[in-house]
């Protein structure tokens, strides 16, 4: 008997016992689904989450500073340092936090983020303009009184939203609008679109701060980031000589720490939906045990007819691969049914992927082998002369 009539036979007994087939089907249709769905959804978090942490910046350092009377660092210091190291950064601002109230008029809005910032800020957080000019060198020169808003801001403050040359007061100071941010964040308070950002040197005035504590350097390359904080860390270090000073923190290193927490909730998933397939396989197991028992006779006549150990063992071993991987062939068409509903029910855009279908189907064909070959050893091994005795 060749390998065809062994799966002609193995495919008639699924058939003749397609409740019990099914039954025996669905503990791998749910494993199989469930690590679909499960790894996909996974991959989907983290590829939104990458993309949100792209956004604000991935390529990011920031770095804060204590400076005292005898040791600080000034925006000269950090820009010159900027210079000497043109290979690893690509850009650099003061970001400086205002404490301030802005008012339109009567109206006035509680929880604007008001920056101080360079120049090159608007390339640097990788934002874009919807309407006039961005902060320029000449503004930061001579402290114009000029600022970029936020569409919050347009949209709280303004009954129009052509706002170039209106004017709005920060901290009780008259500024002029010269710029408005593109929205963002649905134009929606205590977000990124609830901003406004004006030259440090400005900043400066309204904190009546002498010195700059905090800056956001970009670096060029994604493998230059250890190297570009590293060399931070050593300009600060030869300064301070003292590490409580100063504080370097790369945005790089927050999405890395991120993905590989999501790497570990993603293995942690598929290992508990994986106890779905190996009890699976054990019902299957189980299953061809109680069958290699209905059809003791049947081996038996076989087997006096001349049928060799090797024909059974294929019979019983494929006829366990057929159960488990068509369950796994179901249960993939379920988990990208279940992918695609949560992904949308959560607001992902999640399909299943190539990996997760691969490897549940190798792992659900691979579950029915491993767990039908024991049945099918027992199968092989019976004696003929018991096997035509039973009943």
């Amino acid at each position: 008997m060749n390998f065809f009539q062994s799966f002609r036979l193995a495919v008639s007994s699924i058939i003749d016992n397609k409740m019990r087939s099914f039954l025996t089907m669905l503990g791998m249709i749910i494993g199989v689904a469930a690590v679909i769905a499960l790894v996909s959804l996974m991959q989907a978090m983290t590829i939104y989450i990458s993309d949100s942490f792209s956004e604000q910046g991935t390529d990011t350092i920031t770095v804060n500073v204590q400076n005292t009377s005898t040791r600080k660092v000034s925006y000269d210091d950090m820009y010159e340092f900027w210079k000497e190291n043109p290979e690893l950064f690509a850009s650099m601002s003061p970001d400086i936090a205002v404490q301030a109230s802005v008012k339109k008029g009567m109206d006035t809005t509680d929880y604007t983020t008001v920056k101080g910032v360079a120049e090159s800020y608007l390339d640097l957080s990788k934002l874009k303009l919807a309407q006039g000019r961005y902060l320029e060198y000449s503004d930061i020169l001579s402290r114009e009184n000029v600022c970029i808003v936020g569409s919050y801001i347009v949209k709280e403050l303004f009954d129009t939203d052509e706002v170039i040359g209106e004017q709005l007061k920060i901290n009780n100071q008259i500024y002029t609008i010269v710029g408005v941010l593109e929205e963002k964040s649905d134009s929606t308070e205590r977000t990124a679109d609830d901003v406004i950002h004006i030259s440090y040197s400005n900043a400066l005035k309204l904190t009546r701060a002498k010195d700059i504590n905090s800056y956001v350097f970009i670096f060029t390359e994604k493998q230059f980031a250890d190297a570009a904080k590293s060399a931070i860390e050593d300009f600060l270090f030869d300064v301070f000589k003292d590490e409580d000073f100063y504080y370097v923190f790369s945005m790089k290193e927050l999405l890395d720490l991120v993905n590989q927490q999501l790497g570990m909730m993603e293995t942690l998933l598929v290992g508990i939906a994986g106890i779905s397939l190996l009890v699976a396989g054990i019902g299957i197991m189980n299953i061809m045990l109680v069958s290699v028992s209905e059809r003791t006779r049947e081996i038996g006549i076989r087997k006096a007819l001349g049928a060799k150990r090797k024909n059974i063992m294929s019979q019983f071993v494929i006829e366990a691969a057929m159960t488990s991987s068509v369950g796994g062939g179901i249960g993939i068409i379920l988990g990208g049914i279940l992918t695609t509903v949560l992904g949308t029910l959560i607001g992902f855009n999640a399909a299943p992927t190539f990996a997760a279908v691969s490897v549940s189907f190798g792992i659900s064909a691979g579950i029915g082998i491993l767990f039908g070959y024991l049945p099918a050893s027992r199968a092989a091994k019976l004696n003929p002369i018991d096997a035509l005795r039973s009943e």
